[in-house]
């Protein structure tokens, strides 16, 4: 008989998620994904200058705000056909660069890989044999005895402590746990490190963003980063040379540390190549612009249907592809908003709360269903990468190897890129686009540098607006996947906007005629060994790395106040 696990809420994410399974058998028969908070920040946007939307659009996130203030201006430039100066694209992309780089690492070792290693195992472990055995993976200069004996000791003060901090309420001894105790304390001896890496990346994003979260350096028609060698509160040369050793210090942990890791723990839980799949329609957007245009880009990509990379890929080129434009619906049919109007190009779509409480068959969420084509999509790094090895990216295609061979040779056997349709094959690829991010990002320096070195230091381009209505739209490659913005403009203000994230896309409800999402999908089958311990729910779901702040926006409809912050 069929066993009702609910997981409410789902942990280690940004934002509140519940999903329900039907397990039998010991598998996932049945699931539904839920985002539990209300959207609103469309209808506060309503009536504001465009200008000014970024501004309100990186509020949609806590953490990922850059990536909405991108994507805002592109959206608002686009309606306008404005180009932006080259210095204005590089800087961005460094920012962009940056913030998924340190996304990813953050993601890996301190949201998800706590879901394969067990912490309280590693207190078992012989530091000398965790070196040997890291040695052997990897020649990181980290993977020392001593190195792992401290991080062994640190582990051991918080279980001393009694208050196990950011290693509480994990499943530590759980059946479905592999790792011997040595792997279990080359990992969590990473995840320590992982914490300095991380920020140093981050200090890339606040240096030239001015502050991290919500960058303050964003602008309808470019940057306000104005550009002066001899100016001390400009963008100086020794800020820039800063950023450039801040990005260099961070390769050899990902190529070192990062990659060989999650290669390592994938070779482990090669079973796990077997769950997870789910919809392998694959949608991505070219990204780090390399003209004023936005017609050439450093990282192609585009649509890859039924998961056919061979025959079903069709680029997605510039920022105004139509192919793209055309393609994106929303339904709110399973969605805790007014409709009956069938699925809504974003342009025309309406966000109208209208609450029934929770519907198996009906409403049972306050995130919409986003298609393409009237095809369910997956997004996100596994979708990136795939994207850009079926366009030929030839350092995607040369890291997606270099991680499926390293793989292969811990297994003794050949690992093809099939496998990467799987819960630990998002692992991999989210590891492949850090790589490959880190090192366009080194691009991206060298190209502003020698931008500026030609006498070129614009950096913004002043926006018109005309009469009349004029509608476009923004998108941009963030860590979770494909994000765009919708924006129609009138007279200057803001008539209608529309953000479709990427957890939108990937944990929507069922669409308009009841086809279930990416999250839903990649549930199927998933083993369940101890049901009041989900851990291999959580496992897949974890994959995505769900962001549920910004497919849903919290706001109180009885006050309609969204928080108070008092000054004492």
């Amino acid at each position: 008989m069929a066993q009702r696990v609910v997981v409410d809420p789902v942990t280690r994410i940004e934002g509140h998620l519940r999903v329900d399974c039907e397990v039998d058998g010991g598998k996932v028969t049945k699931a539904w994904a839920s985002g539990q908070m209300w959207r609103g920040i469309e209808l506060i946007l309503q009536g504001k200058d465009p200008r000014d939307a970024w501004v309100f659009a990186q509020r949609i996130c806590g953490v990922c705000t850059t990536v909405h203030a991108i994507t805002s201006v592109r959206a608002v430039e686009n309606a306008l056909k404005l180009e932006i100066p080259l210095n204005a694209q590089y800087i961005r992309n460094m920012i962009q660069g940056a913030h998924n780089v340190h996304d990813h690492i953050v993601h890996f070792y301190h949201l998800s890989a706590l879901d394969f290693v067990d912490i309280v195992s590693a207190l078992k472990a012989d530091p000398a044999a965790t070196a040997k055995l890291a040695q052997s993976i990897s020649g990181w200069p980290r993977n020392s005895t001593q190195e792992f004996a401290t991080a062994q000791k640190k582990l051991q003060a918080f279980i001393n402590s009694g208050q196990l901090g950011i290693f509480g309420s994990g499943y530590w001894g759980h059946p479905a746990m592999k790792l011997t105790p040595e792997a279990n304390l080359m990992a969590a001896a990473h995840y320590l490190q992982a914490l300095d890496y991380q920020r140093r990346m981050n200090k890339v994003v606040a240096i030239l963003g001015s502050k991290t979260p919500h960058i303050q350096n964003m602008a309808v028609g470019g940057v306000t980063n104005p550009i002066n060698m001899d100016s001390q509160s400009t963008l100086t040369l020794e800020k820039l040379m800063y950023i450039k050793q801040l990005i260099d210090e961070v390769g050899d942990f990902i190529t070192q540390a990062y990659i060989p890791d999650v290669a390592a723990i994938g070779a482990f839980y090669a079973d796990w190549t077997q769950y997870g799949r789910g919809v392998v329609n694959y949608l991505s957007i070219p990204d780090m612009p390399l003209d004023t245009k936005g017609t050439v880009f450093a990282l192609p990509a585009g649509y890859i249907d039924n998961g056919d990379l061979a025959n079903g890929f069709t680029p997605i080129k510039d920022f105004h592809d139509p192919y793209f434009e055309k393609g994106v619906k929303e339904s709110v049919k399973h969605s805790w908003y007014q409709g009956g109007k069938g699925p809504l190009h974003p342009y025309d779509g309406e966000t109208i709360p209208n609450f029934t409480d929770w519907q198996d068959d009906g409403k049972y969420s306050w995130i919409k269903s986003p298609t393409f084509y009237d095809k369910r999509a997956q997004v996100g790094p596994l979708a990136n990468v795939l994207g850009m090895y079926a366009s030929g990216h030839q350092r995607t295609q040369f890291w997606v190897n270099a991680v499926l061979d390293a793989v292969s040779g811990h297994l003794g056997s050949k690992v093809g890129v099939d496998a990467l349709h799987s819960t630990i094959g998002r692992h991999a690829a989210r590891a492949v686009r850090c790589v490959v991010l880190h090192e366009e990002l080194q691009n991206q320096w060298k190209l502003l540098m020698e931008n500026i070195a030609k006498g070129d230091t614009k950096t913004f381009n002043k926006p018109v607006f005309p009469k009349g209505e004029i509608r476009g739209f923004g998108f941009h490659e963030a860590p979770r996947g494909m994000l765009s913005h919708w924006v129609v403009i009138e007279n200057a203000k803001i008539k209608n906007y529309q953000a479709v994230v990427p957890t939108t896309w990937n944990a929507g409800p069922r669409d308009e005629d009841g086809n279930i999402s990416a999250y839903e999908a990649a549930l199927l089958d998933n083993p369940v060994a101890v049901a009041d311990q989900p851990l291999e729910i959580i496992r897949t779901l974890h994959s995505f790395d769900p962001c549920l702040a910004c497919a849903v926006h919290l706001t109180d409809t009885e006050t309609k106040s969204h928080y108070q912050v008092k000054v004492v």
